[in-house]
């Protein structure tokens, strides 16, 4: 499984300011307690000395380092027990001054024994739930609250599987992928017409494979051709920032590519698409694709090579039925 370098970077930072914030709230408080109660930065820098001398004492090659390790250490208590008498007295809390981390466990560095800091991991799975929220509602959009009752119980007259039963069966399939997400996961590619529940789902495997902690990137086909084309004929920032949209969407552990069929088809638009797809096969990146067209439709406007991927590499599940939102709108 592997993280989002742009996520983790934008992670680390948000990790970074708070780290800030903290230590400038930190001052402020002890500006104002030294302005208020000086004795207490008289004893705030004792105390320092104190750790100064208990470790030249220990360091010392006198004859009795143990007698003046026991005074040093004395006397440390007397000021600390001088230092939270005057400030509990002044109404403050005790640790009012105590400039203490975020995290104990890393000390808002974010890494832990080499390993991410479950701080860090925090802030970055809040990072990516915040990115798919602003390309997906985020919200109503769970597997519990996927209603069946919007499909025809009726049998379709060329498959003579109503849509309800359908989509009984493609429910199931996106809920097992979803939950059992790996590397050993298929590709799926959701074929139907527009309100039939297939960005909907996505949205539901989004979510559980992201709470899971797989990266996870969504983007329609628009976007994504843009992106390409951005960094192949951008220039400067423009360039760099789609460079880096471009290596997610190669390397994120699951892209959800919507609406594909959408974009503007050039030969250009074929060799993305090409690109994406050999990339995302070759290194074992799963892929989910939607299209509103039928697999008739797309052989035209894709090349034999694509096709072949999309139809050999890909799981299809067919969406069929009614527009739920007119179904909705109606009711």
């Amino acid at each position: 499984m592997g993280l989002d370098g742009k996520l983790l970077r934008l992670a680390t930072e948000q990790l970074k300011e708070a780290r800030v914030r903290r230590e400038a709230e930190f001052t402020r408080r002890r500006r104002e307690v030294y302005a208020r109660l000086p004795r207490i930065a008289e004893i705030d820098a004792a105390l320092r000395r104190t750790v100064a001398d208990t470790i030249a004492c220990a360091l010392s090659t006198g004859s009795d380092p143990e007698a003046e390790l026991a005074r040093i250490q004395a006397e440390n208590l007397d000021l600390q027990m001088e230092r939270a008498e005057r400030l509990t007295a002044a109404g403050y809390p005790i640790d009012y001054i105590d400039d203490a981390p975020e995290c104990l466990r890393c000390g808002d560095t974010g890494y832990r024994g080499g390993k991410l800091c479950t701080c860090l991991l925090t802030r970055y799975r809040s990072a990516q739930r915040a990115e798919l929220s602003s390309l997906l509602k985020l919200g109503e959009e769970t597997f519990d609250a996927f209603r069946l009752d919007y499909y025809s119980s009726s049998p379709d007259p060329q498959s003579g599987v109503s849509p309800r039963q359908n989509m009984e069966l493609v429910y199931e399939a996106c809920l097992h992928y979803a939950r059992k997400f790996g590397p050993d996961a298929s590709n799926l590619f959701f074929l139907g017409g527009t309100g039939l529940g297939k960005t909907f789902l996505s949205t539901c495997i989004a979510k559980v494979v992201s709470e899971n902690g797989y990266s996870v990137v969504y983007d329609t086909a628009v976007s994504i051709f843009a992106r390409f084309e951005a960094e192949k004929f951008g220039k400067g920032p423009e360039a760099d920032e789609a460079r880096e949209d471009v290596r997610r969407y190669l390397s994120c552990d699951l892209l959800i590519l919507d609406d594909l069929g959408t974009e503007l088809t050039t030969n250009f638009s074929i060799s993305i698409l090409y690109t994406l797809l050999n990339t995302r096969l070759m290194t074992g990146k799963k892929t989910i694709i939607s299209a509103n067209y039928g697999l008739e439709a797309l052989r035209e406007r894709y090349s034999p090579q694509i096709m072949s991927r999309l139809e050999g590499e890909f799981q299809v599940l067919a969406f069929y039925g009614k527009d739920i939102r007119l179904l909705r709108k109606n009711l």
